[in-house]
């Protein structure tokens, strides 16, 4: 029997580099084994838990969903679409919010962060996030979630959910485990931690063109291009981890030798990183474009898409209800 694997990505802007190679290039690779059945959603009800765009937000989802199709995630292949349009998820997560304190929500560290970046929207969306994902992942009963390690908070409160649910109602939610994939860490363009949509001027787009790609990486911070030691941080190794990523170890090996030797230009090094780059971004470009150009196709994928989870989604709601007690229209 397949495993079945689910993740998503909220809704907030096209996927950059950090979001392939740390995430979806690993979609893809578990989407082709014939040993996984897998889910990948964008989650535009977890993008409403901090302020957003109610403008952009319909859009902020297509495009994603695009960038997964461009990247190689196949609707014939895997499920694809985008969590609202199956309700069963927020039906799912009132029900589930019945098993879970306020005192755990509130003490998570992943509240508090949300809590220092946005004191003006605490929300009780913001506070049940990890109930929703909770449920998003058991409605599929998911026993795998690729997510980074800084959801390890969330996943645990699923797991901790999952046996409240099988121990009191004879449930049988697997608990789901976090599935490292061999994705990359993408460093971030302004010398500190890794690229991220939140953080301005630190990310490459998928769709980022030659230009834009030198542009942004002409504001990467660097130093003199010489010393007597490779810095362990900041920009410069920033940029040789990019180029490590892009365009091999034995070119990141002939930078670190002459910054210990004759220096670095750094015009030359990220004029070549940006071409580097922007190769290896041409195939999803070209793929992309093919679904800009038929609305009507990305249309079908996602209500295919929804119409398939939603028939999962159903039948473990149907059953939840009824052995937590509700009436069934059965």
């Amino acid at each position: 029997m397949k495993k079945r694997v689910f993740s998503g990505t909220r809704a907030t802007g096209r996927l950059h580099l950090g979001n392939y190679l740390g995430a979806v290039k690993g979609y893809v690779e578990l989407q082709n084994s014939s040993e996984y059945e897998s889910i990948y959603m964008v989650m535009d009800l977890h993008a409403i838990t901090t302020p957003y765009d109610k403008e952009k937000l319909s859009e902020n989802t297509r495009n994603v969903i695009m960038d997964y199709l461009a990247c190689g995630l196949d609707p014939e292949k895997s499920i694809i679409t985008a969590q609202s349009l199956v309700p069963e998820h927020s039906y799912l997560a009132h029900i589930l919010s019945s098993e879970i304190t306020v005192a755990r929500m509130q003490h998570l560290p992943t509240f508090k962060e949300k809590v220092k970046q946005h004191p003006d929207h605490v929300t009780m969306a913001l506070l049940n996030y990890p109930v929703l994902m909770a449920a998003d992942i058991l409605l599929y009963r998911a026993s795998l979630v690729p997510v980074g390690i800084d959801q390890e908070p969330h996943l645990e409160v699923a797991r901790e959910i999952a046996r409240k649910m099988n121990d009191k109602y004879g449930t049988d939610f697997p608990e789901p485990k976090r599935f490292a994939t061999k994705g990359e860490y993408v460093p971030s363009l302004t010398g500190e931690g890794k690229m991220s949509k939140s953080v301005e001027g630190s990310y490459i787009s998928l769709t980022d063109n030659l230009d834009e790609i030198k542009k942004k990486l002409s504001g990467a911070p660097t130093d003199s291009g010489n010393g007597e030691k490779i810095p362990e941080k900041g920009g410069v190794v920033n940029l040789l981890q990019l180029v490590e990523l892009f365009e091999g170890l034995d070119k990141r090996k002939e930078y670190e030798s002459k910054y210990l030797d004759e220096g670095i230009r750094y015009g030359e090094l990220k004029s070549g990183l940006a071409e580097a780059i922007y190769k290896d971004l041409m195939p999803i470009q070209k793929q992309r474009k093919i679904y800009e150009d038929d609305p009507s196709l990305v249309d079908r994928i996602i209500k295919d898409g929804a119409e398939k989870a939603r028939k999962i989604a159903s039948e473990t709601l149907d059953e939840v209800k009824r052995k937590m007690g509700l009436i069934n229209h059965d």
